[in-house]
C-alpha cells in the first residue's frame, strides 16, 4: 500500500529518503538512491519498496517512519501506518538473570514503549508479586528461601499486552568462597540455560531463535549466521519477520561477559516448501496466567543444556579483484544499451564487498586483450577471488565461449574474439583462490566459425564458477526504457550480490528469480557451471596482506584509478577558471570548467575545451554542455553529484587509446561591459595519463 502511495515524483519516495536521512544512519548514498530509481525498469519493480528495504536493514522503526511521513504531510500514508504503531507495545529493557549473595537486594527492570497508560505486573513463578506494578522490582534475597526464583513481567494497555523474558535469580550462601566478591565460582562464570533449536520455515514466516544464559556479571549476546555476526542481533532472542531464502543458514550465539565466553550449539534454519517446525511464541492470557506460566516453566527447564566450542573462523581473503567489461557501440553489429548501467551497478556493489574494480566500456580486440593481461597482473597466489564480468555480444562454439570486441568484422570468427577458456587457463596459472566468470552475452552458435580452438588442458583446481546469463544456444536480453537499460541477468543479480552466501548458492537464487520473469520465460534462463568444493563467498572478509605481498598489485590497480588533480587557471584578463575531473568508468572521464572569479567590468564569460586528441572517442556535439544530462551519459545523475554547479561539462571516452599524455586547450571567451564582441584567451593544459591510460593498453 505504501508503494502505491509513494511511487511518484511529488511527495514520494525521494522526499521520504531525504527526511529519513536527517538521522545519519538512515541516510542513503547516491548509489543507493540510483538503485532505488532503477527499480522502475523492472517488472513490478518499486523504488519505495527498495527504499523501505534499505531502511529496514538499518533498524529503522515504524515510529520513526511514521514521523517522516507526518513531516511530509502525506495523510494517506500516515493512516496506513498509524494504527499499527499506536497499538504496539514493545519491551525496550528486559530483566537480566543475576547471581547474588544471600542477604543482599537485587533489582530487576522491565521498560516498555507503547500507547499511554501502560500497566506493569511482575510474577514470581506462577504467582503475582503483590504490589509489584512498576517497571522496577526490588527483591530481598533473605525472603527467597523455598520460593521459586524465576521472574517475568507483563505489560498491558487494556486488552493489548506482552510479556518480558524470564529472569533467573540465583542466591549464593554467604559462606560460599565467592560471597565476598558476589561472583559465583560454581557456575564457571556463565551457564547457557536454553539452547537455540533448528527449525524449518516457509517464506513469509517469522524466524524466532532463543538462547538464554545466566551469569555474574549479566551475560551479553551476539548472534551469528554462517559464522558471521548478524548486525543488531544482540539480544537473547533473534527474531526475523517475513523470512526469505536469504535467511537460511547455520545460526549460533556467542554469550559473554567481562570474564568469560561460551557459545551455543550451532543450529540449521531451513527455509522453503514442505512441513516445517516453527518456534512457538508463548501466548499469555491474564485469566489463565497460572497454567501458561507453568508451561513456560517446563519449556525453560527442558532447554537447559551444555555450551559448545565456538565455530572455526571462515576463510579470510587477502585481496579480491574484478575486471568488468561492457561493449555497446559496435562498428559492424547491433548497438547495445544495457552494459553502461550494468557495469556501473555491478562495480558499485563489488566495491562494497572490498573488491578492487576496473570497469571498462567499448574495447577493441587489442584493448580487450591488454585489459585482460593487466587484470592477470593483479592476480597471484595471495588473491582470494578473481572475477571477470563481460556484457556485450558473444557466442559459443564447441563448448568454448567467445567475447566479441567492438571492432569485430561482420563475419567474425574466433580469430577476432577473446576465448573465455583461454583467460581461465591463464588465471589458473596465477593460483588465484577462486575464479568467477559472469558472462552476460548470447551463446548462439556462430555459423561463420568452424574452427575448434586449441585451448589446452585446464587444471583440476575445484575453484571455478561460471555464471552464464543464458543457456547454451540461447540469447540474452535487456530491458529498455528510454535511455536507461538493464540486462536481465544483472537486474536480478543486483538483488543477491551482497548476500553472505556461497557463490554457487547465490547464483542459484538469481536463477530462481529470473525464472519468475514472464517476458523471458522459455527464452532466457541462467546457467551455472561450477566445480567449487569449498564454501567461498564474495562477502568473505579481507585480511590485510604483508607489504611485499600486495604492493605490486596495489600499485597496478591504483594506476588505473588516478584522476588528475583539480586546478585553477588564471588568465591575463583577471578571470580564474577551475578545471575539475570525475570518473564514470576506468576509461571514461568527465572534465568540467567553471569560472570562479572575474573582474567586475566583465559581464559574461565561459571556458570551453578545444583540441582534444583525435584518437579519443569524443562527440563534439556532447562537449561543453551546461548540464550533465546533455553530455550523452545515462549515469549523469550519479557522477554529477560530486561536481559543482554552473559548469560546462565534457565527456571523454576511450582513454585506453591514448598514445601520449592527454593535452587540450581551454578557451576563455568573455565580454566587457558595454561591448558587443567577445574576446578570447587560450591556455594549453596537460593532465598526464588519467585513469586506465596509465597502463598503456596501446
Amino acid at each position: 500500500r505504501l508503494c502505491e502511495l509513494l511511487d511518484n515524483a511529488g511527495r514520494g519516495w525521494r522526499k521520504l529518503a531525504e527526511l529519513a536521512g536527517a538521522e545519519k544512519r538512515f541516510k542513503c548514498s547516491a548509489e543507493e538512491l540510483e538503485m532505488c530509481s532503477l527499480k522502475v525498469l523492472e517488472p513490478r519493480g518499486s523504488p519505495t519498496q527498495c527504499l523501505l528495504q534499505l531502511l529496514a536493514e538499518r533498524d529503522c522503526t515504524l515510529r520513526y517512519l511514521l514521523g517522516c511521513l507526518e513531516r511530509m504531510g502525506h495523510e494517506q500514508a500516515c493512516r496506513v501506518l498509524s494504527s499499527a504503531v499506536q497499538d504496539m507495545i514493545r519491551i525496550t529493557v528486559q530483566p537480566e538473570s543475576q547471581v547474588v549473595a544471600e542477604g543482599t537486594q537485587v533489582s530487576l527492570t522491565c521498560c516498555a514503549t507503547g500507547p499511554p497508560g501502560l500497566v506493569y505486573q511482575w510474577f514470581c513463578g506462577r504467582q503475582e508479586v503483590p504490589g509489584a506494578m512498576s517497571p522496577e522490582l526490588v527483591i530481598d534475597t533473605a525472603t527467597l528461601a523455598g520460593q521459586p526464583k524465576w521472574y517475568i513481567c507483563r505489560v498491558n494497555c487494556g486488552a493489548t499486552f506482552t510479556f518480558s523474558r524470564w529472569a533467573h535469580v540465583q542466591v549464593e550462601k554467604s559462606s560460599s568462597p565467592s560471597s565476598a566478591s558476589g561472583y559465583c565460582l560454581t557456575m564457571a562464570g556463565l551457564q547457557i540455560l536454553r539452547q537455540p533449536r533448528p527449525c524449518r520455515l516457509a517464506e513469509g514466516d517469522t524466524l524466532a531463535l532463543e538462547c538464554r544464559a545466566i551469569g555474574n556479571p549479566p551475560p551479553q549476546y551476539q548472534w551469528f549466521r554462517n559464522r558471521r555476526p548478524v548486525e543488531g542481533a544482540q539480544a537473547p532472542q533473534l527474531q526475523v519477520k517475513l523470512v526469505t531464502t536469504a535467511e537460511r543458514g547455520s545460526y549460533s550465539c556467542r554469550v559473554f561477559n567481562l570474564f568469560h565466553e561460551v557459545w551455543s550449539q550451532e543450529v540449521d534454519v531451513e527455509i522453503g516448501e514442505g512441513p516445517r517446525q516453527t518456534s512457538v511464541t508463548p501466548h499469555l492470557i491474564c485469566s489463565q496466567v497460572g497454567c501458561q506460566l507453568c508451561w513456560l516453566w517446563v519449556t525453560w527447564k527442558a532447554g537447559v543444556s551444555h555450551s559448545v566450542t565456538p565455530p572455526s573462523p571462515i576463510p579470510a581473503a587477502t585481496d579480491k579483484v574484478a575486471l568488468l567489461i561492457g561493449n555497446m557501440h559496435y562498428l559492424h553489429h547491433k548497438q547495445l544499451q544495457a552494459p553502461t548501467v550494468d557495469v556501473h551497478a555491478l562495480g558499485a556493489l563489488l566495491r562494497q564487498l572490498d573488491f578492487k574494480v576496473v570497469s571498462l566500456l567499448d574495447l577493441r580486440k587489442a584493448e580487450m586483450q591488454m585489459a585482460v593481461d593487466e587484470f592477470l597482473l593483479l592476480l597471484d597466489k595471495g588473491v582470494y577471488a578473481g572475477l571477470l564480468y563481460y556484457a556485450g555480444h558473444g557466442y559459443e562454439n564447441f563448448g568454448n565461449s567467445f567475447m566479441v570486441p567492438i571492432d569485430a568484422p561482420s563475419a567474425y570468427t574466433s580469430e577476432h574474439c577473446l576465448c573465455v577458456q583461454r583467460v581461465l587457463r591463464e588465471m589458473q596459472q596465477r593460483r588465484t583462490g577462486l575464479n568467477i566468470f559472469l558472462l552476460d552475452m548470447c551463446r548462439k552458435r556462430n555459423l561463420n566459425d568452424d574452427v575448434i580452438p586449441q585451448v589446452g588442458a585446464l587444471e583440476v583446481t575445484a575453484n571455478i564458477v561460471f555464471g552464464y546469463a543464458t543457456c547454451a544456444d540461447a540469447e540474452a536480453y535487456e530491458l529498455s526504457q528510454g535511455e536507461l537499460s538493464n540486462g536481465i541477468f544483472v537486474t536480478f543479480l543486483k538483488r543477491w550480490l551482497l548476500e553472505d552466501e556461497k557463490i554457487t548458492v547465490l547464483l542459484d537464487k538469481v536463477a530462481e528469480d529470473m525464472g519468475t520473469l514472464e517476458i523471458t520465460r522459455g527464452r532466457q534462463a541462467l546457467e551455472l557451471r561450477s566445480n567449487l568444493s569449498e564454501r567461498r563467498a564474495l562477502t568473505d572478509p579481507i585480511r590485510p596482506p604483508g607489504q611485499d605481498e600486495s604492493s605490486a598489485r596495489n600499485l597496478q590497480w591504483a594506476k588505473a584509478h588516478v584522476l588528475p588533480e583539480s586546478r585553477h587557471l588564471r588568465f591575463d584578463c583577471g578571470v580564474t577558471v577551475q578545471l575539475g575531473f570525475a570518473a564514470e568508468f576506468s576509461n571514461i572521464m568527465i572534465i568540467y570548467t567553471r569560472v570562479v572569479a572575474a573582474p567586475k567590468d566583465i559581464t559574461k564569460c565561459e571556458a570551453r575545451l578545444m583540441d582534444i586528441p583525435e584518437e579519443l572517442d569524443v562527440d563534439l556535439k556532447c562537449t561543453n554542455k551546461e548540464s550533465p544530462e546533455e553530455v550523452g551519459s545515462p549515469l549523469a545523475p550519479v557522477w554529477s553529484l560530486g561536481c559543482p554547479s554552473c559548469c560546462l561539462y565534457s565527456r571523454i571516452c576511450g582513454l585506453q587509446k591514448l598514445r601520449q599524455e592527454l593535452a587540450f586547450t581551454v578557451c576563455l571567451q568573455y565580454r566587457y561591459q558595454g561591448m558587443d564582441d567577445f574576446v578570447e584567451e587560450r591556455q594549453r593544459v596537460n593532465v598526464g595519463r588519467p585513469l586506465i591510460a596509465k597502463l598503456n593498453l596501446q
